[in-house]
């Protein structure tokens, strides 16, 4: 099987697993001190990964820090939004609905960076819409 999928797939499993997670500590914590303590453990991961890839933390761009930042900065904002409405909601309606981020994701890329979708990709990303409408409501 190809890396790229591998890898992808390891991802989506284990954000299935964190989503489930954060379900489940936010029925008996505030969701701002479940995301402090899931994002803290998730620094050590990282961390982790990076010493064992013996990587360069800091790159050879100085731009791309600051890209990284913006990152972190739009990754708060999110992971505080979805702690919060998991709270107060369905785990499958919100882990569906903040799940479109790459619907967001793709839309940016053709507006910000010029990329060309294909039509297929216009057809997923339509479909992608449709589907969380559907379990959304």
């Amino acid at each position: 099987m190809n890396h790229v999928v591998v890898l992808a797939l390891v991802g989506a499993f284990a954000w299935g697993f964190w989503a489930l997670f954060a379900d489940v500590a936010t029925r008996s914590m505030a969701p701002e001190a479940a995301m402090v303590v899931s994002y803290t453990v998730a620094i050590g991961v990282a961390g982790t990964y990076v010493v064992y890839r013996g990587t360069d933390v800091l790159g050879s761009d100085p731009t791309a820090l600051w890209f990284a930042g913006l990152a972190g900065v739009a990754s708060g904002v999110g992971a505080v939004a979805y702690y919060a409405a998991l709270q107060i909601g369905s785990p499958g309606i919100v882990t569906t609905i903040t799940g479109m981020y790459f619907v967001v994701a793709a839309v940016l890329g053709i507006v910000l960076l010029g990329h060309t979708p294909e039509p297929s990709d216009a057809a997923g990303i339509a479909a992608a819409i449709v589907a969380v409408g559907l379990i959304a409501y």
